[in-house]
């Protein structure tokens, strides 16, 4: 991929963290955004100059919760994986991840987070690797959804402690309603980790427990967790009526009505909602059956199912497409709804200081897309990681 230390951007609609212009360009200098600017850019020499010819700039997407894709998957257990999944992410305006964690064995598990942790700080072609999202294994297993539900167990701390010690795991999903994974939501916010609901049927009350000890965060809202009833409300009512709890979403339109995230986006509002993929290592692959680690699914029209029940199990989602589906649902442009796809996950994860939007002094993590949130090209801390017209 193409390394550029000084780059200009110009006649671009540009969506900076304060202000949208109309027509502006931006410059890069060693990775950093270091001017922004209406009009047009002033001569300079030894720059690169880009002309996005009316096209948007978006600050890149930050997806914190995929598995995978184009053949890749976080539970192979190897850098070079994790590299594959990076290019791919690129490819859809992804500049930086977490790697999600299926539940399964310790030892499976401690396999990914160690990969996690020796290519995170590899500057590699593709999206940047920011550490792990770990999905289970202290799950419920009545809403295990496609998760491996023999290998579902309360959090031990002679397993869990090792994890965390590795200094890579970011945001931590469990089922708190379980008094075994309460000391865990402690220890966990206690090291700068969010923790999550997840997969959970746990009552209003045991959630608000939870957020009273530090859960801030809710996976994949509405899906896999007990639903709102109007004496119960349930996982679903706490985490949207609950003030600091930050709601996933896979905005797919398939895994959640149009309805429901027309409630949930009224509930959290723009600051509060986090777009993710929780895509699997069969997006960006042709339809057909596959075999996952524990079952086989079948893609087919986009929609990833396990073959033994019909079930939902992951997606081939991808952010930009994520991001023009939460547009047409609450007819918002893209001005107000940016941040649902970038700056949320960063101060989810406490990377906002240096990623998330466009700001000077902020990584140079860029997206360019079209009316329709085609991407064109992808900038990864001043690197072209992808380019529509060189194919890449």
């Amino acid at each position: 991929m193409t390394i550029k230390k000084r780059i200009i951007i110009k006649s671009a609609r540009i969506v900076a963290e304060t202000a949208a212009y109309g027509r502006a360009w931006l410059r890069v200098e060693n990775g950093k955004i270091a001017a922004i600017a209406p009009g047009d850019p002033p001569e300079l020499q030894d720059v690169n100059i880009i002309d996005a010819n009316g096209a948007t700039l978006l600050p890149g997407f930050i997806d914190i919760h995929t598995h995978g894709g184009d053949g890749f998957d976080v539970m192979d257990g190897d850098a070079d994986s994790l590299a594959g999944m990076a290019r791919f992410f690129a490819r859809g305006g992804v500049t930086s991840f977490l790697a999600t964690t299926w539940t399964d064995s310790g030892e499976r598990i401690q396999q990914a987070l160690r990969a996690v942790a020796s290519a995170q700080d590899m500057r590699r072609d593709g999206a940047r690797l920011l550490g792990a999202h770990l999905e289970g294994p202290y799950l419920n297993a009545a809403k295990c959804g496609a998760q491996h539900s023999a290998y579902i167990r309360r959090a031990d701390p002679a397993e869990a402690l090792p994890w965390l010690d590795l200094n890579v795991i970011r945001l931590l999903s469990l089922a708190p309603e379980f008094p075994e994974n309460h000391w865990l939501i402690t220890e966990a916010v206690s090291r700068g980790v969010r923790v999550s609901v997840a997969h959970s049927n746990g009552g209003f009350d045991q959630i608000k427990s939870a957020r009273d000890r530090g859960l801030s965060h809710a996976t994949h809202a509405f899906n896999a967790m007990s639903p709102l009833h109007h004496r119960e409300p349930g996982v679903v009512g706490a985490v949207l009526s609950l003030d600091g709890i930050h709601c996933e979403l896979i905005c797919d339109l398939e895994h959640v009505h149009p309805a429901a995230i027309e409630i949930l986006w009224r509930c959290k509002g723009v600051e509060r909602l986090i777009l993710i993929t929780d895509s699997v290592k069969i997006a960006g692959m042709p339809d057909g059956r596959y075999q996952f680690s524990h079952q086989e699914v079948e893609k087919k029209d986009g929609s990833v199912r396990i073959c033994a029940d019909g079930s939902l199990a992951g997606t081939t989602l991808t952010m930009n497409a994520a991001l023009r589906n939460l547009m047409s649902v609450t007819k918002l442009p893209v001005d107000t709804l940016w941040r649902t796809a970038s700056l949320n996950a960063a101060q989810a994860i406490g990377v906002d200081e240096r990623k998330g939007s466009i700001a000077l002094g902020k990584d140079a993590d860029l997206v360019l897309v079209d009316d329709t949130l085609n991407v064109h090209m992808t900038i990864v801390e001043g690197r072209i990681a992808y380019s529509r017209d060189e194919g890449e």
